[in-house]
Order: C-alpha cells, then structure tokens, then sequence
C-alpha cells in the first residue's frame, strides 16, 4: 500500500513554491498516510459499467437518454498537495476520469479567459455579446453573464433536445423562483449551464476544448491526458463552420475528462490567485469573482462551492472552495488558509477525507 500511496510524493507541480517553506512543515505525516489509505480503500462501487452507473445515479423520469461519451471508471485515486508540492496520491493519478459536475467549475475559467481579455463583463447582458435566439426575449436580454455563471439565470427552454424542467436536481436545492427574473433564485441545472457553454462558445468563436488547452492547461504544465466533450447533437454554426460545443457535466454524457494530477494544477492555479510561476495566467480579480458568494445562495460563487459557513462540508474546514461532481465522488479541494489542495476521484466518505488531511495539515498561522 505505501509503494502506491507514496508513488506521486515529492513530485512537484508548482516550482516557485519549492523556493520557500518546506511542504512538510508541522504537517502530521503518520495522520495523512492514515487518511489517504483509508480513502484508497473506499472506492465507489458499479463506476466499471458507466451507461448502467449513470442510469442509477439520475432520478429524471423522463429525457434518460444519454447524447454524450461515457468513460467506465477505474477505482479511487487522488493526490494531496501543499505548497506546490505532492505530500500523497493514492490509486493512478495520472489517469483521466469523467469530472461530472466539477467541469463547471473549469468552465468558469474559460470564462475567465474572457474576462481578462475585456471580452466578457460579469454584469452586462450576455446578448450584447452573443447573437442567439435563447437570448432573444424580454427574460433572455436581462441575462447576465453573472447569472449564468452562478446559475441564477432562471431561463426556461430546450437545448440540444433537453428541456429545462427535465433536470431533476434543480429541485433538491434550488431557491429559484418559477417564472421570475434573472438573479432572484438559484438553481443547479445541467440544461443552463450548457447554455453557458454554447454563449461561451459563440462568444470566442472557437471550440472551448482549445481555449482551455492554450490559456490554462498548457500554461500549468498539464498533461496531454484530458479531453473534454459535448453530446452528438451538440454544434453551433460559426461563419459557416460547425463548431463542437461541450457539456458543463456529464448528466446526459459528455463533460470533462481529467486526472486527479491535472486537476490539482488546475486547483494550485487558482490557489496561486491565478498565477504560475512567473506567469499570470487568469487574473487574480477573476479568482476573487470565482469565490465572491451569490446574492441567493451564500455557499456558490460563480460555478464554484463555497464552505464559509460549513453548508458544503459540515466536518472540512471552513476556508475551502471547491469543485464537485456526482455528490463530491469526484472533488477538487482548495483550502488558501492551509495552502492546501485536494483532488479525489472516485472514493467515498470524500467528506471524511477533507477532514482528516485537514486536521494533519495545520493552517498558516
């Protein structure tokens, strides 16, 4: 177990960090190979049937049919990191698995691309920068780019064959309102967020997958490993050309395709304010808009979850942010106050975890 647990240890993913404090300052080292080979030891059962797991997983009654890849998973593997430095992985983190719902969150930084180039402003309506009939009416032109993004659009309407009202975990934990305006409720809807992405597309011109690739993955030192995918109906004509255009999740197929490693990168960009070594990658206000709390549902910031008041993760400190899929069975931890990131994939109990390598890794003083 300790040739698996420790094979990724010392591996370093941000160098500038390795000029400063030692990683593994006042860090309880027997506690966090405790907490890592427990969660090794937790994997999620039925991930090597994904089209059958996927069934199980989604109440919707109707509209089950899956439009996009499905990647079987592989068993529980993450990595811990402090100061740009791996203190532990457990299982492969090299490998890619579907992000689920995390892929919002690296849809935000895509987001944030245009952003920083002046191209996207939080609160201006997305149809002054987007010619698409889903904007198109009275409630579609009060839109903001700040309402997609923290998922208080409150649009109604079909999407490469999926209606709004189909997804059924709008309802567990929504606050929106029926009919109501943009920004006067939440709710977490697979259906919107693709809408993000179809307005994000139009709005650069290009598949995102290459956005991504150029103005952050590749910036970071990622791997070639990831991919990241929408549904076979799922295209946008652009001056003529169709243009793929990629799910925010993997409710119905389709999303992110990333390893624990690479989403640790991403997790140490935005723990780093944006920065990678000596380069700014995402500014650091768009960081700061990434975690700024929604007016209507205080633990959100803009695709991202937020632990202030410990209504994310009750047992996890409550300086973290996060990214989460599948009910956290796929998570990207960032704790600034400890310097720490987490990124777990597939494990159970992911909650137990944080708390665990949480309380071996004492916050900076």
């Amino acid at each position: 177990m300790d040739a698996v647990t420790w094979r990724y240890g010392g591996q370093v993913l941000h160098e500038r960090d390795r000029t400063g404090d030692d990683p593994w300052e006042q860090v309880d080292a027997e506690a966090l190979t405790q907490a890592v080979r427990a969660q090794a030891g937790r994997p999620v059962a039925g991930i090597d049937d994904m089209a059958a797991y996927l069934a199980r997983q989604v109440s919707d009654a109707a509209h089950r049919e899956v439009l996009g890849p499905l990647l079987d998973g592989q068993g529980a593997c993450g990595v811990v990191v402090r100061r740009g430095a791996v203190l532990a992985s457990w299982g492969d983190p090299t490998r890619a698995e579907m992000a689920y719902s995390a892929t919002k969150s690296v849809l935000s930084l895509v987001a944030g691309v245009a952003f920083d180039d002046g191209a996207l402003r939080l609160d201006e309506p997305v149809s002054e920068s987007v010619d698409l009939p889903e904007f198109g009416t009275a409630h579609g032109r009060a839109i903001t780019w700040r309402h997609l993004l923290g998922q208080t659009s409150q649009w109604e309407g079909e999407l490469w064959s999926k209606p709004t009202w189909v997804d059924a975990q709008s309802t567990r934990e929504g606050t929106e309102s029926a009919g109501g305006p943009p920004g006067a409720g939440w709710a977490y809807n697979d259906v919107r967020v693709n809408l993000t992405a179809l307005a994000l597309t139009v709005l650069f011109g290009r598949a995102l997958p290459d956005v991504l690739r150029e103005r952050v993955m590749t910036p970071v030192g990622a791997s070639d490993g990831w991919s990241w995918h929408g549904y076979e109906n799922s295209v946008v004509d652009i001056d003529g050309t169709e243009v793929p255009v990629v799910s925010g999740g993997a409710h119905w197929g389709g999303g992110l395709w990333i390893s624990a490693l690479d989403l640790a990168r991403v997790g140490t960009l935005c723990l780093r304010g944006g920065a990678w070594r000596e380069r700014q990658v995402l500014s650091r206000r768009w960081i700061e808009e990434l975690w700024t709390p929604c007016l209507v549902k205080p633990e959100y910031g803009l695709s991202w979850w937020l632990n202030d008041h410990g209504t994310v993760w009750p047992r996890a400190p409550r300086t973290g942010r996060c990214a989460r899929g599948n009910g956290g069975n796929h998570l990207l931890w960032v704790d600034p106050a400890r310097d720490l990131v987490i990124a777990s994939r597939w494990g159970a109990e992911v909650e137990r975890l944080l708390a665990e390598v949480s309380s071996s890794v004492p916050p900076r003083m």
